[in-house]
C-alpha cells in the first residue's frame, strides 16, 4: 500500500500528505475498485426491471449476519454470503415458475427477509444497536486486507462479465429468443443473481444496507438516460459511479457527513442532470 500513498501526495489535500489519515488514503482506493463492479452490475439490473433486486439482497443478507450472530460467529459476513446467495436463487426460482411481476416476488422476499432479521436480531430481548454499522455502513474503517479482496473482486467481474455479457443482455431483452439459441435462461439468471448478492453482501458494512441499492441502480440509470448505445451505457455508467464515489469521499469528509449518503446525493444529481439533457441525445 506504500506506493498507493506516496502516489496521493500530489494532491492538495491535508489527509493526503504523507502520514496523515490513512483511512481516508484506504477509502479513496477502496471506491475506486468498488465503484466499477457496481456500475457494471447495475447496468444489466436496470436492463431488468429490477431496481429494488439489490435492496432485497441486502435485507437477506442483513438476515444472514443476525443468524450468523445467534450461531456465535465472530465475523458472520460468511453466513451472510450464504444467506443471500441461496435468497437469490429462490427469486430466481419463484421468478422463473410463476407469473408473478418481478417487484411483486422481490418485494415478498424482500419484506419477508427484513422481518426475520430483527426478529432474530432482537430474539430474547438482545440489543438491535450492535447491528446498526450494517444499515449505515463505514468505508473509512476499511483495512488493507479487504482492499486486496476488493482487487480480486474487481478482477472477477470483470472476467465473468467478457465472457457471459452478451448471453445476460439476450436474456434481459428477450428470453423467448435467448432460449430458442440454447441460452438456459434461468441458469445465467441464477449465476447473475448469485454474483450481485455476494457483492451486496460483502459490500454491505462499508456501503450500508439503507444505500447500497442507491449505488448499484443510479450510476447505471444516469447513464441509460443518455447512453445510445450498451458501449457507451457501460463507459457512462462506470465513469458516473467513480465521479460520485471519489467525490462523494471527499465532500463527506469536508462536511462530516456519511460517505454512503454524500456518494448517493452526487449521483442522483447527475441522474436529474441527464434526465434533463436526454431528449439531447435521442
Amino acid at each position: 500500500m506504500s506506493w498507493w500513498y506516496k502516489l496521493l501526495e500530489v494532491l492538495p489535500f491535508e489527509w493526503a500528505q504523507e502520514g496523515q489519515m490513512i483511512f481516508m488514503k484506504n477509502a479513496l482506493l477502496a471506491i475506486i475498485l468498488l465503484t466499477p463492479v457496481f456500475a457494471l452490475l447495475g447496468t444489466m439490473i436496470v436492463n431488468n426491471g429490477m431496481a429494488f433486486f439489490s435492496d432485497a439482497l441486502g435485507h437477506g443478507a442483513f438476515t444472514g449476519v443476525a443468524i450468523g450472530g445467534i450461531l456465535g460467529f465472530v465475523e458472520p459476513i460468511g453466513s451472510a454470503v450464504v444467506f443471500s446467495a441461496l435468497f437469490a436463487f429462490f427469486i430466481a426460482v419463484i421468478k422463473n415458475k410463476s407469473n408473478m411481476a418481478s417487484d411483486t416476488i422481490i418485494g415478498v422476499f424482500s419484506s419477508s427477509a427484513i422481518a426475520l432479521g430483527i426478529f432474530l436480531a432482537t430474539l430474547g430481548g438482545k440489543s438491535f444497536s450492535k447491528l446498526n454499522s450494517y444499515l449505515i455502513g463505514d468505508i473509512l474503517s476499511i483495512t488493507p486486507k479487504e482492499i486486496s479482496f476488493l482487487a480480486i473482486v474487481l478482477v472477477i467481474v470483470f472476467v465473468f462479465w467478457l465472457f457471459v455479457f452478451n448471453r445476460l443482455l439476450l436474456v434481459s431483452i428477450n428470453p423467448s429468443l435467448a432460449g430458442s439459441r440454447g441460452i438456459r435462461t434461468f441458469w445465467y439468471e441464477v449465476v447473475f443473481s448469485c454474483v450481485v448478492a455476494v457483492i451486496v453482501t460483502v459490500s454491505m458494512s462499508w456501503i450500508g444496507l439503507l444505500v447500497i441499492n442507491s449505488f448499484l441502480v443510479l450510476p447505471a440509470a444516469a447513464a441509460r438516460n443518455i447512453a445510445r448505445n450498451q458501449r457507451q451505457y457501460h463507459f457512462l455508467s462506470v465513469m458516473f459511479s467513480l465521479f460520485s464515489g471519489i467525490a462523494g469521499l471527499i465532500l463527506s469528509y469536508s462536511f462530516e457527513t456519511a460517505t454512503g449518503s454524500t456518494i448517493v446525493l452526487i449521483s442522483s444529481i447527475i441522474f436529474f442532470f441527464t434526465y434533463i439533457l436526454r431528449k439531447k441525445f435521442a
